[in-house]
């Protein structure tokens, strides 16, 4: 098992860095969101454990084939598996909990202050940003969504590391545009003075 946090191996994965293991995550990944598409979740889930099952109960009877044939007694081919220890631990549980408790209640918070207008300016932001996903929603579902993040996740990283100076310098001037009407926006629209920073 790896020693390094598991930011750094996301990040591995996501560059391609170990290829064999990055393109098995997301084959695995893409293969997982495309089935789900076609199947419920039941049947993707019942079809997998099925495929698991057929595996190992094909790799226990060839192993014991074998091992009469040889006249070894190698035992159980998967005895290592069966004598490791496979519960989660109570610290780690409590680790994760408390770190996603927190995440959650950021949300909640946020969620609150942009739906009773704290900021006017982030809240029209907030309504526009939902006004733009119904029209995403119209034309895609969720697992169409899934997939297309999945995709992007593991060729966007990539892309921009090979292209990165032109990427900066396209991404600057389309920036410095949108900052320019959304100034002159805040100038002329009484209400929506820029915050003081």
């Amino acid at each position: 098992m790896d020693s390094k946090p598991w930011k750094e191996i996301v990040v591995d994965l996501v560059y391609w860095r170990d290829t064999q293991r990055s393109g098995v995550v997301f084959g695995a990944s893409l293969f997982l969101l495309l089935s789900l598409s076609v199947c419920s979740i039941v049947s993707v889930c019942a079809y997998i454990a099925l495929a698991l099952l057929s595996v190992t109960i094909s790799f226990r009877i060839y192993k014991g084939i074998l091992q009469a044939v040889q006249k070894s007694e190698e035992g159980h081919p998967f005895k290592l598996y069966l004598e490791q220890d496979v519960g989660v631990p109570a610290d780690l549980v409590h680790k994760y909990s408390e770190v996603g408790l927190r995440h959650v209640n950021t949300g909640i918070k946020e969620l609150r202050r942009l739906f009773l207008v704290e900021d006017l300016v982030d809240s029209i932001k907030f309504g526009a940003l939902l006004w733009i996903l119904t029209y995403i929603g119209a034309f895609f579902n969720g697992l169409t969504l899934a997939i297309m993040v999945l995709v992007g996740v593991f060729a966007w990283p990539v892309i921009y590391e090979k292209h990165q100076t032109q990427i900066d310098h396209y991404y600057g001037m389309v920036s410095g545009q949108i900052k320019d009407v959304v100034g002159k926006i805040q100038a002329k629209v009484p209400g929506l003075k820029p915050k003081a920073e």
